[in-house]
């Protein structure tokens, strides 16, 4: 299984990006679809989650201006950001925790880079 992140790029304080990430290979069922984020001699955390069951999860700190989104037919994850700060800025990972008929396993893609500028 590979997960393919794009939407990353520069954009000025109060802007908007869109990431997605599609999944591809021996795919069975999607269980969570997530997106982390982490900024440099930091750990990476979580952004936002979307569980198989329809429940969300945000991080504090995007409660309201992030929004996450999934396809299942498309095994593909959004992430809305609205309102961009420049703490926002980060490589921004997606997860997804993958059914591939006898085991969950997870999956990282490569990171897309979101450079907020104030």
């Amino acid at each position: 299984v590979q997960l393919q992140a794009s939407g990353g790029g520069l954009v000025q304080a109060g802007g908007s990006l869109r990431l997605s990430c599609a999944a591809s290979g021996s795919i069975f069922s999607i269980d969570i679809m997530g997106w982390y984020r982490q900024s440099p001699g930091k750990q990476r955390d979580m952004v936002a989650q979307s569980l198989s069951g329809g429940m969300t999860n945000y991080a504090d700190s995007v409660k309201g201006r992030f929004t996450i989104s999934r396809d299942n037919a498309k095994n593909t994850v959004y992430l809305q950001m609205n309102g961009l700060k420049s703490e926002d800025t980060a490589v921004y990972y997606c997860y997804m925790n993958v059914w591939n008929r006898r085991e969950l396993v997870g999956y990282w893609g490569q990171g897309t880079q979101v450079t907020v500028s104030s």
